[in-house]
């Protein structure tokens, strides 16, 4: 069992809605040029909401919480922080990606009339992909401050000379260490095995190889 003072970062961990208004939030977000940005918490169990409201009132320590009833634990919520040299909780990041949050369909808590909570994101679970959006590619949502926010799309398709050779092509380094990243993350998972990395180092692995990975992975994380 969870410890309450724990943190769950895994966006897996959130109902299929709430994972695809994420995803599509930090598209959006690393679209509109901000990368900077990670997920401080996901699902939260009401033992940990609990132990959450009682910080300031019957433990030491501020308030962080104002409620007993948050949708982390109905799994269709998720906070964001922003990375340094920016403060945590940088109002103007954070009202930005508000703006953006507003235009997808998406709760942002920094509309919220008196209890305002701007790092808190939520969904309802019939959420559904507004009319104009779609998901572009693989999105990588960071759960620290490390690492930015990627929006991988498919290699560049071969050239008619080049139809039997289909393997991932990147324009810059950036991206290519992104998709590095995101498959050893699958691999520390174990979601699937090592081979595929060392096929990606070596520089077979294909575009379709890919493909056929984020599948396997996204079934593999629900």
């Amino acid at each position: 069992m969870t410890s309450v003072t724990t943190t769950c970062r895994d966006i897996s961990e959130l109902l299929p809605a709430a994972q695809l208004a994420c995803r599509l939030l930090f598209q959006e977000c690393c679209k509109a040029g901000i990368t900077n940005i990670f997920i401080t918490e996901t699902y939260r169990s009401q033992e940990r909401q609990k132990y959450l409201y009682s910080q300031g009132r019957t433990r030491p320590g501020q308030i962080v919480t104002w409620t007993l009833n948050s949708n982390h634990k109905s799994r269709l919520a998720w906070d964001i922080a922003v990375s340094p040299p920016q403060s945590l909780y940088d109002v103007a990041t954070l009202s930005r990606i508000g703006a953006i949050a507003r235009k997808l369909g998406i709760t942002w808590g920094g509309d919220w009339v008196g209890s305002i909570d701007r790092p808190h994101f939520e969904v309802k679970s019939n959420w559904v992909i507004p009319k104009g959006y779609k998901l572009e590619g693989q999105v990588i949502v960071p759960t620290s401050s490390v690492i930015k926010v990627q929006l991988i799309v498919e290699g560049n398709k071969p050239n008619e000379n080049e139809k039997d050779d289909d393997t991932m092509q990147f324009t810059n380094e950036t991206t290519k260490a992104a998709v590095r990243d995101y498959l050893k993350q699958a691999i520390d998972k174990k979601l699937i095995d090592k081979s595929h990395l060392e096929k990606f180092d070596a520089g077979t692995l294909t575009g379709g190889d890919f493909e056929g990975l984020k599948i396997i992975i996204a079934q593999r994380s629900n």
